[in-house]
């Protein structure tokens, strides 16, 4: 990823950088803050400069998961600056949409913290950056929902409506596995039917509050319960305190705003600082 990414920014070398003439100028970067984030995505800033130039070193002083104040020193890079000036935009480009995804997800977590409810991601990734997505997630103290199509079952509209109805899809499903099955319900009649199958956990769908409080009291205990659709970051909160168990939020990843770095240099006279 990183390899394909510097290909991109560097298809023929940096114009800019190159033609001043000076392959060396060694010195120090800070890497800092801009903003209160949560940080995620080192492994993608450090190979972005180890595969510009393997002698730049990275030092990190936080880790992945941890809360940075606006302003702090979150790593130094040492060594030859203009190679690292080479690698800049590329590393703070990972840094700053994983750091975003943590970032964006903590404040989600933030507002259910004092009740039994879950965050969870969806599959809503960016494609081929869904393992590192979701990993940003749960650097935000997020829970993941399914990695793929192949982790769970989770019988929605468009499977109900193929199949001629939610039992028809249970039943069809049942007769192929013993795998857990979750069923998507938007209404409270979709909720009966659920119930009386005996499903294992139940995706309320685009539910206001209202029904989704009638939906916790017709389905039994024992079966879990998810709620997803138009979960913003105010609303979570009140839905937490209805009593489902998780609620999933496609915008963790799809719309979380890129958290936001700068990378200043200190430039020295001499190669002591490598």
């Amino acid at each position: 990823m990183v390899k394909s990414a510097l290909r991109e920014d560097l298809p023929d070398g940096d114009i800019t950088t190159d033609s001043l003439g000076m392959p060396e100028k060694f010195g120090r970067a800070l890497l800092k803050a801009k903003e209160d984030l949560v940080l995620s995505g080192r492994d993608f800033f450090t190979e972005t400069f180890a595969a510009v130039d393997p002698k730049l070193q990275v030092k990190w002083h936080f880790a992945n998961g941890d809360l940075i104040l606006s302003g702090q020193t979150v790593a130094t890079i040492t060594g030859n600056l203009i190679n690292a000036l080479k690698a800049e935009r590329v590393g703070l480009n990972f840094l700053g949409h994983f750091s975003g995804i943590a970032t964006y997800t903590r404040c989600f977590v933030d507002q259910v913290k004092a009740t039994r409810c879950r965050i969870l991601d969806t599959r809503k990734t960016l494609p081929l950056y869904r393992e590192w997505e979701k990993q940003a997630v749960r650097d935000g103290q997020g829970h993941n929902h399914r990695m793929n199509l192949s982790d769970a079952i989770l019988i929605k509209e468009n499977h109900i409506r193929i199949a001629g109805g939610i039992k028809a899809a249970v039943v069809l499903i049942r007769a192929q596995t013993t795998k857990p099955i979750e069923v998507e319900c938007s209404t409270l009649e979709e909720i009966h039917e659920a119930v009386n199958l005996r499903v294992d956990r139940i995706l309320l769908d685009n539910m206001n509050n209202d029904l989704i409080a009638a939906a916790m009291r017709i389905i039994p205990a024992t079966v879990k319960v998810e709620a997803s659709g138009n979960m913003s970051i105010e609303r979570v909160a009140g839905v937490a305190q209805l009593g489902v168990h998780d609620i999933s939020v496609g915008a963790l990843t799809h719309s979380a705003p890129c958290a936001d770095f700068s990378l200043l240099f200190d430039w020295g006279d001499s190669p002591h600082e490598r």
